[in-house]
């Protein structure tokens, strides 16, 4: 069970780096937009409004990723909780975020990890 451990947290590292990509990459889209000639500047400042506003949504969701992921190649516990909670939170996400939230669940509730976890100091 270590193995599909420090399997999970890489994968969640991954998942929440590229949660952490799209929000730079729609921030950035967005901000250029709004400096294309000849927009309205009522339309300039709703586009960089957005830009911040979704970036900043995905990118406080792919941080609490990054944490729970490095939490589990540790072997701390308070990473196992974290990961559980934003595996049942990552269902909603087909098809990537179910089959990672659904391994994580099921890697995560199994009696040897909990040991495993338990065992650390």
């Amino acid at each position: 069970m270590r193995d599909h451990v420090k399997i999970l947290g890489i994968l969640w590292i991954v998942f929440g780096s590229l949660s952490l990509l799209t929000a730079i990459f729609i921030f950035l889209l967005f901000f250029g937009v709004s400096f294309i000639h000849g927009i309205e500047l009522e339309a300039v400042g709703i586009l960089r409004l957005i830009g911040i506003i979704i970036g900043s949504f995905l990118g406080v969701l792919g941080l609490p990723k990054i944490i729970g992921g490095i939490g589990l190649l540790h072997g701390r516990e308070w990473g196992r909780i974290l990961i559980i909670i934003l595996s049942f939170l990552s269902l909603m996400n087909v098809p990537i975020g179910t089959a990672l939230g659904l391994y994580s669940l099921i890697v995560l509730f199994n009696r040897e990890t909990i040991d495993y976890f338990s065992s650390k100091p």
